[in-house]
């Protein structure tokens, strides 16, 4: 006998469904299909572990009580996928959530960026912010337009070059040179952090202009959080490396409001499931 169990796990939020492939007695393979409810404190923890120890029962004849942990000897493997994380956003059951933003850019992802399914409609109605208070970051970087004509250089490139950078030049990720003016003030930062501390927040995300091409900024900020004590710091070249700010602060965003979430159902799962294989 190998490992010649595989399960494929569906965890919904109101069912979880699992597939099984076992052993059939004559050196192949047959299936077995359950559905449970997701939620049934009344007689088992956790429903993929449910799911797993019923069909070792009921294949192998050998009684596996709930209350045991599981004999993982014969698994060969695991796959878990789950909508808990649609579901949250949808009800909006997730994490609490500050965002920092480049100083000035306090409304950037409230604003967003116009779209709408009505371009005429007067009464536009938009998605409730899934952060609750912002943060603005005392930095500051651009990007020189240098002395090639191009759409963000417009008519007149070499009056733009002449523009001084009244900061420290540096090359980014790209290789493209970047100007930092203001490096992020830390000690305000840190009494502003402190302020949504107290309040019970305890995720954010960090949304910095430039941060695609200029992570730096953001990773400073993200350590400072951290050492401050904060769950989950979502930074956004970190979760989306794109240039356009406004879809990697939305990324950033759903990812501090969604993962602290995701991450409970899995300690969850984690505790009352089998050993990793």
């Amino acid at each position: 006998m190998g490992r010649d169990f595989h399960f494929s796990i569906d965890r919904g939020g109101t069912f979880t469904d699992v597939f099984a492939q076992v052993p059939d007695g004559r050196g192949g393979s047959t299936y077995r299909v359950l559905k449970l409810l997701s939620e049934d404190p009344s007689n088992y923890p956790d429903a993929p572990r449910e799911g797993i120890r019923r069909v070792l029962e009921e294949v192998t004849g050998v009684p596996h009580p709930r209350d045991v942990p599981l004999d993982t000897s014969r698994i060969g493997s695991i796959r878990m996928g789950t909508t808990v994380a649609t579901n949250a956003l949808l009800e909006r059951a997730g994490e609490r959530v500050a965002l920092l933003v480049s100083a000035g850019l306090p409304d950037l992802l409230h604003i967003g960026n116009q779209s709408r399914p009505d371009i005429f409609d007067l009464k536009i109605q938009t998605p409730e912010n899934l952060y609750e208070t912002v943060v603005e970051v005392d930095e500051s970087v651009m990007l020189p337009l240098g002395t090639e004509p191009s759409p963000r250089n417009g008519p007149h490139p070499e009056s733009n070059a002449n523009i001084a950078c009244p900061g420290a030049r540096v090359v980014g990720t790209t290789g493209e040179e970047v100007c930092v003016r203001r490096t992020p003030d830390l000690d305000k930062l840190r009494r502003d952090l402190q302020a949504v501390l107290d309040n019970g927040i305890s995720s954010i995300a960090v949304v910095l202009k430039h941060a695609a091409i200029y992570p730096e900024h953001e990773k400073m900020v993200g350590q400072l959080a951290q050492e401050m004590g904060f769950k989950q710091v979502s930074l956004s070249h970190a979760v989306m490396p794109m240039v356009k700010m406004v879809p990697r602060g939305f990324t950033a965003a759903a990812d501090a409001y969604l993962t602290p979430h995701i991450l409970s159902t899995d300690t969850s799962e984690s505790r009352h499931s089998p050993s990793r294989c």
